[in-house]
């Protein structure tokens, strides 16, 4: 058999075994995701290495890490080298701090008023981005609470953040209440692939700086670019970007990249791979139907797999038809409907299937599908076919391609006997 590699070849020792060798529990259902620790901190210092000497870099591990899972995505984040951590949510932020990672981490989104004193407590960066998270911040430091405040500026993205020329009188209330400083001022871009777009935003940003500067107020660490801007190079980098998707290992189709960055970017490799081992074998005779409501019908007598994965876990009605699996280097069509816990494939063309046969739904590059073929299926785009894979699908996490650590549907990660 070929060796272990995400695109999609079969490992030459069964999952079932690693998982025994490392000491770690069995699976409890014929499908997972792998994810490659090694990948994800080797993104980070391929990532580094793309930022103009004195950038920070910023990692984005919300949504579950995009479907990685959170907890081992931020400690591969911090071993590659980031300075700070960004998630969505001030719960996601706790979980993080209840799993022992201590480093900075930015909640995203204002924290509702009646819980940042638990955002200081967890010492927490949280974001100004409104007149109601203004003001709820304002009370907190008048009342103690000691907050780390990144002022949010609406450049043009036009769905939160202050007006550029709000900036200052905002800083200035925070102070007057106790902020000893800002330690970030921020924005986001909403098209970071049009040139157009992304002058006009930097503009604006730019022009909360200038004036923040010129009233005597330090913006702290100034922060726009997400991954669209970081590798397109389209907009200045200023003293830190937040990246999400290409630290996953996955750039943005539309993007054009400059050759500087694109050479630097080949390093970077897709993190997860998600695999299966049927659950059912069934013969059926020309003609017959697979799936609810009948919808494909075989052309001759034919071998169907059932496979235990369905839209319930993330994979979504639309991968089927068109939508494949690869055993043995070769493409097994998805046959009929999608359903809630189950897909089919068609693997009539492999010679001796079997049940013990490995199927790659999702890999890093042809001939097994990727995100991209995945994102075009349902019209849709790589983060939402990501972060819609479910807390269900088990996580095999791999170091030197072998297991390390594994995390179940009760969500615990489990540690081989020489992990920490």
């Amino acid at each position: 058999m070929a060796s272990h590699e995400s695109t999609g070849n079969e490992p030459s020792v069964s999952i079932e075994a690693r998982l025994a060798a490392a000491g770690l529990p069995p699976l409890p259902r014929r499908s997972w995701l792998e994810i490659d620790l090694d990948a994800l901190a080797g993104n980070a210092r391929v990532l580094r290495r793309m930022l103009p000497d004195g950038c920070a870099l910023g990692l984005v591990v919300k949504a579950d890490g995009y479907g990685h899972g959170m907890v081992a995505a931020a400690r591969a984040a911090l071993a590659g080298g980031a300075s700070m951590l960004a998630v969505a949510t001030l719960d996601e932020a706790l979980v993080l701090r209840d799993a022992g990672v201590d480093d900075h981490i930015l909640a995203l989104y204002p924290v509702p008023p009646g819980m940042l004193t638990v955002a200081a407590e967890a010492d927490l960066d949280v974001v100004v981005a409104d007149q109601p998270s203004l003001d709820a911040a304002v009370t907190a430091w008048r009342a103690g609470i000691r907050l780390r405040v990144h002022l949010g500026i609406d450049s043009g993205m036009s769905r939160g953040g202050l007006p550029p020329e709000q900036a200052v009188s905002a800083a200035r209330q925070l102070l007057d209440a106790g902020l000893e400083g800002l330690t970030g001022t921020w924005s986001h871009l909403a098209t970071p692939e049009d040139p157009a777009s992304v002058a006009a935003q930097v503009e604006r940003f730019e022009a909360s700086l200038v004036d923040l500067t010129a009233a005597g107020i330090d913006p702290g660490l100034r922060h726009l670019n997400a991954t669209g801007g970081a590798v397109g190079g389209l907009a200045p980098a200023f003293d830190m970007v937040r990246v999400g998707l290409a630290f996953y290992g996955v750039l943005p189709p539309e993007l054009e990249l400059p050759e500087r960055v694109s050479a630097v970017l080949r390093g970077l490799r897709p993190a997860l791979s998600l695999r299966a081992r049927a659950t059912l074998l069934t013969t059926i005779e020309a003609g017959g139907r697979v799936g609810y409501a009948g919808t494909w019908s075989a052309p001759r007598r034919s071998t169907i797999a059932t496979v235990a994965v369905g839209y319930a876990d993330g994979w979504v009605r639309a991968y089927g038809p068109g939508g494949w699996g690869l055993v043995r280097d070769r493409r097994v069509p998805v046959v009929g409907r999608v359903s809630s816990d189950a897909l089919a494939l068609d693997v009539t063309d492999v010679a001796d299937y079997g049940v013990d046969d490995e199927i790659v739904l999702l890999g890093s590059a042809a001939p097994a599908m990727t995100v991209h073929d995945l994102a075009r299926l349902r019209e849709s785009i790589s983060w939402e076919v990501l972060d819609d894979l479910s807390p269900r699908l088990s996580r095999v996490y791999l170091e030197g391609g072998r297991p390390v650590a594994v995390r179940y549907l009760d969500g615990v990660t489990r540690f081989a006997r020489s992990a920490p």
